[in-house]
C-alpha cells in the first residue's frame, strides 16, 4: 500500500485545491420580456427562444392563491 514519505504542507495542499471552488450560475437578460434567464435556454417567463415562441406559458391568477386554504385554518 502506498504511503506518503512526507507530510504535504498546507500551502501545497491549498495550491492543489485552488481550482476546486464552485462558480455562480450565469444569467442573461431575455430580449423579449427583460427577465433573467439561463443562457441557451427557453425563457421560463415568456416561453421565447431565439426570437420565437416555443413554449406556451400559463398566466398565474391572483384569485387562485387567495382561495387556497392556509395551514392554520384547518
Amino acid at each position: 500500500m502506498a504511503v506518503p514519505k512526507r507530510k504535504i504542507s498546507s500551502s501545497r495542499r491549498n495550491m492543489r485545491r485552488s481550482h476546486d471552488y464552485l462558480r455562480g450560475r450565469s444569467a442573461v437578460v431575455c430580449p423579449h420580456c427583460g427577465e433573467l434567464k439561463a443562457p441557451h435556454h427557453v425563457c421560463p417567463f415568456c416561453g421565447y427562444y431565439k426570437g420565437r415562441q416555443v413554449m406556451a406559458i400559463k398566466e398565474k391568477r391572483k384569485s387562485d392563491s387567495d382561495d387556497a386554504p392556509t395551514p392554520d385554518s384547518g
